[in-house]
């Protein structure tokens, strides 16, 4: 989690400030890798390894699995399953029937803008959307003709909207402002189409309670 990151991130650094520092610039950081396996991250990383692929097999052959490698085998088993891509297990809309959520009563359940509110997200509105489309065709032509436009629901900030020009064509309005980095559009777009880059001026979501 973010303890994970944080670990990982320290190692890059201090990587970067011994080459800067070794009067090395514009070089790969080739140690980086060596120093992340040498590191207790990278023993708790292996023993954990086999958790997450074992649900593609379904929740409750998932929990059986990873009690049996967590505890009994401590994430020492002799083989390491195999990951699956997000973006591939997504299937068409075709499949499912729409869910009826009920309305957020602003009590226990809150709408999706009010908790963006809340994270203090904010980017400049001149600078350049830093959420880009490989092909602009992709989130009409495909995504909601297939899938009925997922990235509106699987975007926890509503960046995604489809929205109807006057002329009734459809179009995919991406509101950056609300972004949360969380970078689901990239890893969950079932076409790899959305690209999430850095923005400008290191906008983003301020959580001042952490």
């Amino acid at each position: 989690g973010t303890h994970t990151a944080m670990k990982s991130g320290m190692l890059a650094a201090e990587q970067v400030f011994a080459d800067f520092s070794a009067h090395k610039h514009n070089t790969e950081l080739v140690e980086y890798e060596y120093q992340l396996k040498q590191s207790w991250l990278w023993q708790e990383l292996a023993m954990v390894r086999n958790i997450r692929p074992a649900f593609k097999y379904g929740l409750w052959p998932g929990l059986v699995y990873s009690a049996i490698d967590y505890i009994l085998l401590r994430g020492k088993a002799p083989w390491t399953l195999s990951h699956h891509h997000d973006h591939k297990q997504l299937r068409a809309s075709k499949h499912y029937q729409l869910i009826d959520y009920p309305k957020p009563d602003g009590k226990i359940t809150f709408d999706r803008l009010s908790s963006v509110y809340i994270s203090n997200t904010h980017h400049e509105e001149n600078q350049p959307c830093h959420l880009k489309l490989n092909d602009p065709a992709v989130p009409i032509d495909f995504n909601l003709a297939m899938h009925a436009a997922p990235e509106q629901r699987y975007c926890p900030a509503g960046v995604y909207e489809i929205t109807t020009e006057a002329d009734g064509k459809q179009t995919l309005r991406i509101n950056a402002q609300n972004c949360l980095h969380c970078k689901t559009c990239d890893i969950k777009d079932y076409q790899q189409n959305i690209r999430w880059l850095t923005p400008e001026g290191g906008g983003g979501p301020n959580y001042t309670s952490m």
